[in-house]
C-alpha cells in the first residue's frame, strides 16, 4: 500500500485574470477551488491511475471538510487526524504575471503528532510511505526525520519530495527515491545545477550517500533518472504549459503507479515524466487518458556521463 502524507494541506484558490495590478480592484475571470498539498496531489493521481493509496496529514474547520469531501468525491482514501485550526487557503493568481500568497500552516498539538506517528507505525516492509512538502513552523524541526526513522526500523520505503533543511535531512535515512528540481539539487550542494551533466554529477553524490533511486526535473529541458546501475535522460514534449502547480507531484505519482506493477526503473521513469508534462498541460492535475495520450511522445535515453 501507498500512503502520502501532507502536514499542512491547503485550498488552492485559483483566480485567472486578464490583467492584476497591485493596490486596485481586479475581477476575476474564472476561479478554481481544489485540494493543495503535495501528498494529497500524488495521492489524487494515483487514484487517477488505478493505484490504490491513503492520503495521511492533519485537517481542521470548514476548508478541511472541504478537501475530505472532494477527496471522497473522488475516491481517495483517507485517515486525516483532525485538529483545531482551520486548514490554510493559498491564492494563486494567474495573469500577466503570476502571484501567489499561502496561508500559514496549522497549530498541531503534541497529542495530534502522536496520533500520526501511531499511524506510521502500522507501516510494514510491503509499504511505501511519500513526504510531500514542507514542515509547518509549528512543528518540530526534525519532525520528517522522526517519522523517516520509524520507517526504515519497519522497512517501509520512503520517497521524500521536499525541500531545503528537511531534504538535505532526509538523506541519511536512504530514501527508495527523491525527486528534487535542479534548482533544489544545486542547493543542496551549494552550487548550479545548468546541464544534464551537472544534474548526473551530484546525484550521483546522494546515491553515493545511499539514496535509491533520485530523479532531477530540468524544467523544459527535460529529467534525469539515476541510481547505482541506470542513468537515464527523458525529453519533454512540446506542448502549451497550462499549469506547473502539481507536475512533479505527477512525476512522483506516475513513477511509483508504474513501478510497484512492473518494477522497471527506465518504464517507470517515462510513465513518470509522461505524467508531469500532461498535468503541466492541463488545468488540473492529469488523467490516465491524459498521461497515456503523452507516454509515446516521451523519449528516455541511457546515458553514460
Amino acid at each position: 500500500m501507498i500512503f502520502t502524507c501532507t502536514l499542512s494541506p491547503a485550498i488552492d484558490y485559483t483566480v485567472y485574470t486578464k490583467e492584476f495590478e497591485a493596490g486596485k480592484l481586479n475581477r476575476a475571470d474564472q476561479v478554481h477551488y481544489f485540494p493543495g498539498g503535495k501528498g494529497i496531489n500524488v495521492s489524487r493521481i494515483l487514484t487517477r491511475l488505478h493505484i490504490e493509496n491513503t492520503a495521511l496529514g492533519f485537517l481542521g474547520g470548514f476548508t478541511g471538510k472541504f478537501i475530505k469531501d472532494f477527496l471522497k468525491k473522488e475516491q481517495v482514501k483517507q485517515q486525516f487526524i483532525e485538529v483545531e485550526s482551520i486548514t490554510r487557503m493559498n491564492v494563486k493568481i494567474k495573469s500577466n504575471a503570476e502571484t501567489e500568497i499561502n496561508g500559514n500552516g496549522p497549530v498541531i498539538t503534541t497529542d495530534q503528532q502522536d496520533k500520526l506517528f501511531t499511524q506510521i507505525e502500522q507501516l510494514t516492509s510491503d509499504d511505501i510511505l511519500v513526504l510531500a512538502g514542507s514542515i509547518p513552523n509549528t512543528l518540530p524541526n526534525n519532525f520528517y526525520e522522526k517519522i523517516a526513522s520509524s520507517c526504515k526500523e519497519r522497512g517501509a520505503k520512503l520517497v521524500v519530495d521536499t525541500s531545503q533543511d528537511a531534504l538535505k535531512e532526509m538523506i541519511q535515512f536512504q530514501p527508495f527515491l527523491i525527486k528534487p528540481n535542479h534548482h533544489e539539487l544545486g542547493e543542496l550542494f551549494q552550487t548550479n545545477i545548468e546541464t544534464a551533466q551537472d544534474a548526473v554529477t551530484y546525484a550521483k553524490k546522494l546515491v553515493d550517500q545511499g539514496v535509491q533511486n533520485v530523479i532531477v526535473s530540468m524544467g523544459g529541458k527535460g529529467a534525469i533518472f539515476i541510481n547505482e546501475k541506470d542513468v537515464f535522460e527523458a525529453n519533454i514534449p512540446k506542448g502549451t504549459v497550462k499549469n506547473t502547480v502539481g507536475a512533479g507531484d505527477s512525476v512522483v505519482s506516475g513513477f511509483l503507479a508504474s513501478y510497484i506493477q512492473n518494477a522497471d526503473y527506465k518504464e517507470a521513469f517515462q510513465y513518470g515524466v509522461a505524467a508531469g508534462t500532461a498535468t503541466a498541460f492541463s488545468e488540473d492535475l492529469c488523467t490516465k487518458e491524459d498521461l497515456e495520450a503523452i507516454l509515446k511522445n516521451v523519449t528516455i535515453l541511457e546515458k553514460n556521463f
